[in-house]
């Protein structure tokens, strides 16, 4: 080694040796001062063996297990899934005379729009019909149209969706679940009072009288004491009531005697009302052609006429009732007149079959679209209450005749209600002998409450 450094001393001026060494000390005392990474790593740990510095290789059990091990980051920290994006819906309130355009007008868009809505729901009714207190609702992103929604029902809606062709239009409909209510009143005043007692809304009450008023009559026929039952749907959505659905069985006890309705539904889908025999609760006519009228003068050969002042017979039933209340035909058939006849005033005749017809006088008006000709449905409304003619107040004078000769629309005895079809029987004992067990369970068991509640 001294041989060589004096052979580089030859080669070499003093100068430069001593340059070359004094890099050469300052590069190793810097190596040494610099920790390795796995000095760092260390450090404040362990002090390090020999055998925790001396690098083996992993065996192929060794790299598996690591490579299946589970992550301490991966198991610590979820995967963070992304938010779904919010839509800014905007709900308008459809009001009296609104239209598809004025509804769009008020949303900001244009006619354009309207137009390609109107476009991708050709042949839906939608759009077409809307009415006041149903909603529109739109989603609408830098001033264009990317949803519509319109909200017929709490059960169906049409939604419209913006796609790269177009719209594309879906219609919505929920069924509600339905489940079954059961009360029961006693009249004391009026039905109407003791519906109202029983949880009945106004249009349940009328719907009761309406199914028992071939029988009844609920002005003239009703006592303190009378009774009724009753079975009917009501409809739920996410557990929240949305309406109420028909009666679907009944019972009124009238003077003792006892009247029992049930809902049939035959093959065809149509709906209506028998007793548990069969035979049909409509009978060929209504007893009275107002409903909850007052009746002011009954018939009489010896009446005293309010206005001519003299003995005049009454061959018919005043029904007094506030002008404007709808007067309903008896029964099927065709007006054989409509006019003013002398102090009927306003008459509207109607004939049915080949032997009957019945009048109604002193109308303050006629239903639109009705003439003479016209074929009417039981039921259907052919004019409204008032007091033309020789009429002291308003009122609806309704006559019955038979071949000619006027009869007493209170007694006359009206024609058999229809039996069921004969292909609907078998079909129709099975549902009539389920609803009437329902119908008597409920009452049983609300005896059973009031007479505990009496102990």
């Amino acid at each position: 080694m001294p041989y060589r450094l004096k052979q580089l001393q030859k080669q070499l001026p003093t100068v430069h040796l001593v340059a070359v060494s004094a890099c050469v000390f300052i590069l190793g005392l810097t190596l040494m001062l610099l920790p390795s990474e796995n000095v760092e790593a260390t450090r404040g740990s362990i002090p390090a063996t020999p055998q925790s510095i001396e690098t083996v290789a992993p065996s192929a059990t060794q790299l598996a297990n690591t490579n299946n091990a589970p992550n301490d980051a991966e198991t610590i920290e979820s995967p963070v899934m992304p938010l779904p994006i919010e839509e800014n819906w905007v709900d308008y309130t459809i009001g009296s005379g609104d239209n598809l355009t004025s509804m769009f007008k008020k949303a900001g868009l244009t006619a354009r729009d309207v137009y390609n809505v109107a476009s991708a729901a050709k042949g839906s009714k939608s759009f077409t019909r809307l009415f006041p207190g149903q909603t529109l609702s739109f989603v609408i992103k830098e001033g264009e149209l990317h949803k519509l929604r319109h909200r017929e029902s709490e059960l169906k809606h049409t939604l419209v969706t913006k796609t790269p062709t177009g719209f594309n239009i879906d219609i919505i409909e929920r069924k509600p679940d339905i489940e079954h209510k059961y009360t029961a009143g006693t009249i004391q005043d009026s039905l109407f009072l003791a519906g109202e007692e029983a949880g009945l809304s106004g249009k349940k009450i009328m719907e009761l009288a309406s199914i028992f008023g071939w029988d009844v009559d609920f002005v003239l026929d009703i006592r303190k004491g009378d009774s009724f039952s009753l079975i009917y749907e009501e409809k739920f959505l996410d557990g929240k009531k949305i309406g109420e659905g028909p009666i679907i069985a009944a019972q009124f006890i009238n003077r003792g005697s006892k009247f029992t309705a049930l809902r049939y539904t035959n093959s065809e889908g149509d709906s209506s009302y028998f007793t548990p025999e069969g035979y049909s609760m409509r009978k060929a006519f209504l007893r009275a052609p107002v409903g909850f009228a007052r009746i002011s003068s009954k018939f009489s050969l010896n009446r005293k006429h309010p206005v001519l002042n003299r003995i005049r017979a009454h061959k018919g039933v005043d029904y007094a009732a506030r002008t404007g209340t709808p007067i309903k035909a008896a029964g099927d058939g065709k007006i054989i007149f409509r006019g003013k006849k002398g102090g009927f005033g306003n008459v509207v005749i109607v004939q049915h079959g080949s032997n009957i017809t019945t009048l109604y006088a002193h109308m303050s008006k006629f239903k639109g679209g009705q003439k003479t000709g016209t074929r009417i449905k039981q039921g259907q409304v052919i004019g409204f209450v008032g007091k033309t003619g020789l009429a002291s107040g308003p009122h609806l004078h309704y006559e019955f005749r038979v071949n000619g000769v006027h009869k007493n629309p209170l007694t006359v005895k009206l024609p058999q209600a229809l039996p069921i079809a004969e292909n609907e029987r078998t079909t129709f004992k099975s549902t009539a002998s389920a609803l009437l067990a329902q119908l008597e369970t409920y009452q049983a068991t609300t005896l059973a409450a009031l007479d505990m509640q009496k102990q």
